[in-house]
């Protein structure tokens, strides 16, 4: 009988160029965490595009603030500093946790246009359900309101989606970007999946 050999999967690629700052950890996480006794400078993070929450090791006297910006690929700070890991949202420290609503409201503030472009262009993901639906606080009656609102004149800002449809657009999406970083879902919209390697 031939042994039955397990390939590992590949190392996820790390595909962002930006950076926020979630916390910084000078001292490392301490020996009381669970994360493992680390006395190195840390620093959690979300990658600016595909939200993906990550670990940085700093070089020593780098200091960092809370909700900076930081290039992972060019410029200084990306030599300064290292990715170890991408976190799940239950490896955050309280302080990454109690950051990541207003770092999150930044980063879609800044990406807009791309947030108002799925506005005007989201489809059907079923028969029964359309993407939009995945957004708390909108209903079929909602969901109708929008699609004939974008089909007689597409979104031009959030401002506009909501003089239009009554719906807070920021709300919404960065409530749906934490639901999708803090549970497992079965569509996502706007987050890199986080996916556990398995064990062999």
């Amino acid at each position: 009988m031939r042994e039955r050999r397990f390939q590992r999967e590949p190392r996820e690629k790390l595909i962002e160029d930006f950076v926020y700052i979630l916390d910084y950890l000078p001292y490392g996480y301490g020996p009381s965490s669970r994360r493992g006794f680390s006395s190195k400078p840390m620093a959690q993070a979300i990658g600016e595009k595909y939200f993906m929450l990550l670990e940085l090791r700093l070089i020593e006297g780098l200091e960092l603030k809370i909700g900076e910006k930081l290039p992972l690929i060019g410029g200084l700070e990306s030599e300064l500093l290292k990715v170890c890991r991408r976190l799940s949202y239950d490896e955050l420290t309280a302080t990454a946790k109690a950051e990541l609503p207003s770092i999150i409201k930044n980063i879609v503030l800044s990406r807009e246009e791309e947030f108002v472009k799925f506005f005007n262009e989201a489809q059907p993901l079923t028969t029964k359900m359309h993407s939009l639906e995945l957004l708390h606080g909108i209903g079929k009656k909602t969901l109708w309101k929008i699609l004939n609102e974008r089909k007689r004149k597409p979104f031009s800002s959030f401002k506009d989606i909501y003089e239009r449809t009554k719906i807070d657009p920021l709300k919404l999406v960065v409530e749906r970007i934490i639901e999708e970083l803090s549970e497992e879902q079965k569509h996502y919209l706007f987050v890199k999946p986080y996916r556990r390697r398995p064990r062999f």
